[in-house]
């Protein structure tokens, strides 16, 4: 049987994660936002300035799919394809930001929890997993994550995009549209 500390656990440890990046994420894009020079791989906000209402409603859209995961891990006493390829990619995630920072060569949001929460919990929930016998190969569950992973962070900033209004106000090159934009 798995705990509820593994399941909904997930939860917790992405809510303490998102909480550093609600806070620092749109402060920190209007800092740094687009000063990488070339393509730049990596979330929106490092590629460029986002608004306070951008950033909280894709963390917010974000929290959505972790409780659905984490329901979804609970329902199936952590047996779940969903559950697992979602505690795989809030692992990648966690690696994701380290590698954003050292890039970076500075603080990026979100890389002050990824060594303290999002990476322990994580290792600590995949070996209780399978303590519980129910993990699923580590090979599927990273090519799932893989997968969730970038799609999940484009699917949330793209709808936080329109439902604030920044993709309408920026055209489909990521570029002020509006006069207002423009000059300011």
């Amino acid at each position: 049987m798995v705990s509820k500390k593994v399941t909904w656990g997930l939860l917790l440890a992405w809510a303490v994660n998102d909480a550093e990046e609600w806070f620092t994420m749109a402060p920190w894009s209007r800092r740094y936002g687009g000063q990488a020079r070339g393509r730049v791989p990596g979330p929106v906000w490092l590629r460029r300035e986002i608004s306070p209402a951008q950033a909280r409603t894709a963390i917010s859209l974000m929290g959505v799919i972790m409780l659905a995961a984490s329901a979804d891990g609970d329902r199936t006493a952590g047996r779940s394809r969903f559950f697992q390829a979602a505690l795989a990619a809030f692992g990648l995630h966690g690696v994701g930001h380290l590698a954003l920072s050292a890039r970076h060569r500075g603080y990026t949001p979100g890389v002050v929890t990824a060594p303290t929460v999002v990476l322990p919990f994580s290792l600590w929930a995949w070996r209780e997993l399978g303590r519980a016998g129910v993990r699923r190969s580590a090979a599927g569950a990273v090519r799932d994550a893989a997968v969730l992973l970038p799609a999940s962070l484009a699917a949330v900033h793209l709808a936080a995009g329109v439902l604030t209004g920044e993709a309408r106000r920026r055209g489909v090159n990521g570029r002020a549209t509006s006069r207002a934009d423009r000059l300011g």
